[in-house]
């Protein structure tokens, strides 16, 4: 296995289709990572994920390294036909079907005021109010906000999406006093430079810390929690598809397993 796919042009070769292909660069550097491994393992796809398994990687690790080495194999099968059988035999392993963690609005209006970084506050005002990605807060830039029409255009989202979100008349006060020339991206870190995802993950989990939060928070829980919110609220959960960004109403669907909108309605024998 190693002799038939090791090969110098092995790393130009995936590059090459995952950037055609549209990939982020995120996922582009898992690619080449877990392919990497892959080769140098000289093991087939079944052993080298048990191995992985073994060695006590996470479910997701193991999920993105399936995906990349079939990626790569059905390049290399364009040009050797004897990999489509191990391509059949690469199994997929399923994710861990965990809800999402949701906080109380009491607990992000804590975050919220506990956060004394005027730059860090607005962030995650914005990323409730909003329901936007860390990463889709961190590249936003001022003319994708129309203070006029109340409302954000999110350009090349994830799956190079665009889509239209609300803007809160609560942020527009703390929006307009991030920059006077209103150029460039909107959120700048003490050194005008842009905010990194890690960056943004320590603010958020700093500000859940502080008020005692003791559940996972990341810049996603404040994502989950704006769908819960509206959905509790009786907004259409085909609207709320669109406000997130999702292709289909089947992962949007997931907030109706944590939405207490039905389920407190629903008495408990202890209360009967």
């Amino acid at each position: 296995m190693k002799g038939a796919l090791n090969n110098a042009n092995w790393k130009n070769l995936l590059l090459n289709e995952l950037k055609l292909k549209g990939y982020s660069k995120k996922t582009i550097s898992a690619y080449i990572f877990h392919v990497g491994k892959f080769i140098e393992s000289g093991l087939k796809p079944r052993e080298f994920l048990l191995k992985l398994i073994n060695n006590g990687k996470s479910k997701e690790s193991v999920r993105v390294a399936g995906f990349a080495i079939k990626f790569y194999l059905n390049i290399k099968a364009k040009q050797n036909k004897e990999i489509n059988n191990i391509i059949e035999k690469t199994p997929n392993l399923k994710r861990d079907k965990k809800l999402p963690i949701i906080l109380s609005k009491k607990e992000i209006e804590n975050m919220i005021i506990s956060t004394k970084n005027f730059n860090h506050r607005t962030m995650i005002m914005l990323m409730y109010a909003s329901g936007m990605r860390a990463s889709e807060i961190i590249n936003l830039k001022w003319p994708d906000i129309d203070f006029n029409r109340n409302i954000i255009h999110i350009k090349l989202a994830k799956g190079n999406k665009d889509r239209v979100v609300m803007l809160s008349p609560k942020l527009k006060k703390n929006l307009k006093q991030l920059d006077i020339n209103k150029e460039g991206i909107i959120f700048k870190t003490n050194r005008n430079k842009k905010y990194s995802l890690r960056t943004i993950e320590l603010v958020v989990k700093k500000a859940a810390e502080k008020v005692g939060i003791k559940k996972h928070v990341t810049p996603h829980t404040l994502r989950h929690s704006f769908a819960t919110h509206l959905l509790e609220h009786g907004i259409d959960i085909r609207y709320i598809q669109k406000l997130l960004g999702h292709s289909d109403i089947k992962t949007t669907m997931i907030y109706t397993n944590v939405s207490k909108k039905d389920i407190s309605k629903i008495k408990s024998p202890i209360d009967f």
